[in-house]
């Protein structure tokens, strides 16, 4: 059974109801016709499909089993950690950090410019304004976030975010 699948089968009063009751180890026919004022055909009928969807057992307790496996199967946002969002970004700026960030990892670079824009003025808020670095230091901190850390680097200078001259970088754009 899909996610989708499993919310139409749930997402019935009754059935959410018997559900409950399973969960609860109280499961009474006739107390959910009274319930919910239905008469007792109906509530068999969800009850049924309960059953043949493998969520209620033959003792009418909850399979709490299948309901794991269900879980498993939905499908999982990677969370970015609260540092790489924090400052001064707008809610569609957020969002895109959001979507690419994983922890403090980065789970891709963006094809599109736009958004590697917002992704590389992140990374470059790693860099202290007025000091310089070593290629060894960039390498290093954008190693941190992602593996290739050459191309990150390459579209820092490139975007105007850093600035290199003799092997020795320094933060020239972005904010502060």
């Amino acid at each position: 059974m899909n996610p989708n699948d499993f919310l139409r089968l749930v997402l019935d009063p009754i059935r959410l109801s018997l559900l409950g009751a399973a969960a609860s180890g109280s499961l009474d026919i006739d107390r959910t016709v009274e319930e919910h004022d239905a008469d007792r055909r109906t509530v068999l009928e969800a009850y049924g499909r309960l059953r043949a969807a493998g969520l209620i057992l033959d003792d009418d307790g909850l399979a709490v089993d299948r309901l794991q496996e269900l879980a498993a199967s939905l499908p999982s946002q990677p969370i970015a950690d609260p540092e790489i969002v924090a400052g001064e970004w707008s809610q569609e700026e957020r969002d895109v950090l959001a979507r690419f960030f994983s922890g403090t990892r980065l789970e891709g670079i963006p094809t599109q410019h736009a958004k590697r824009l917002i992704v590389l003025e992140r990374l470059a808020q790693e860099f202290e304004p007025g000091l310089r670095y070593r290629e060894q230091e960039v390498n290093f901190t954008l190693q941190l976030f992602h593996a290739d850390y050459a191309a990150l680097r390459r579209y820092l200078v490139d975007e105007g975010y850093l600035t290199r001259a003799d092997g020795v970088y320094w933060r020239t754009g972005g904010r502060t």
